[in-house]
């Protein structure tokens, strides 16, 4: 598998007014369960081959590496598919699962400190015809981009892209300066990962209430404002 490496960027694009794409700062830190809550709302954008499609996150889960039993990373394992996770933050992870989705991870933190956001859910804004393309959908439905798999088909994003910096012009989070009242996000466990124990019990999910986008099952939805 060739991976699409940060020097084989598509060229700059010219962003929406008033949006920004986030720095190297927002992802370098060391609390990834804030940055989870933060990172809903913001605008996840892809660009290959001048395809523009992009989505606002509204749905999130947070992995705390080595001490969490959810993570890839747990008790410090490494892997080819996991090393991205032990190197800078704001870089793509994405690894196949089930044997047909392509999941989408956030890469946070520093150097040796293998945290990750997984991105569940997206809000389409643009490029929608493309993503119905991407999908096989013949209209648009909440089906579109509401959970991981999704996402990551609607936007084109496959494992080739993992290691991508999101630093770049082809894979990127914005902010369009939309504030997100903390009323509106709620908190509950993460989805799949009851083989985690204790941790699985972690309320280290984050949704913004009300979206029709949002995966889980109604009973993975009762969770709290924070």
């Amino acid at each position: 598998m060739q991976l699409i490496s940060d020097t084989q960027k598509d060229k700059p694009m010219q962003l929406p007014e008033g949006w920004q794409k986030l720095p190297a700062s927002f992802y370098n830190r060391n609390d990834v369960v804030q940055i989870a809550r933060e990172l809903l709302n913001k605008i996840l954008v892809s660009c290959f081959n001048g395809i523009f499609t992009a989505g606002r996150i509204v749905e999130t889960e947070a992995y705390r590496g080595i001490v969490d039993k959810a993570s890839h990373a747990f008790g410090g394992r490494r892997t080819n598919r996991t090393e991205i996770m032990y190197g800078e933050g704001g870089k793509a992870y994405v690894y196949f699962c089930y044997g047909m989705h392509h999941l989408f991870n956030v890469v946070t933190n520093t150097a040796d400190v293998p945290h990750a956001v997984l991105i569940r859910a997206l809000e389409p804004m643009m490029g929608i015809e493309e993503m119905l393309l991407r999908t096989g959908k013949k209209k648009v439905d909440y089906t579109l981009t509401k959970g991981p798999g999704n996402v990551a088909k609607a936007l084109g994003i496959n494992v080739k892209h993992t290691a991508c910096s999101l630093l770049g012009n082809a894979l990127f989070i914005a902010d369009d300066g939309v504030v997100l009242q903390g009323e509106n996000i709620i908190a509950t466990p993460r989805i799949g990962v009851d083989y985690a124990g204790e941790d699985a019990l972690l309320p280290y999910r984050f949704y913004i209430q009300n979206n029709k986008y949002v995966s889980g099952k109604k009973k993975d939805n009762l969770g709290r404002n924070i």
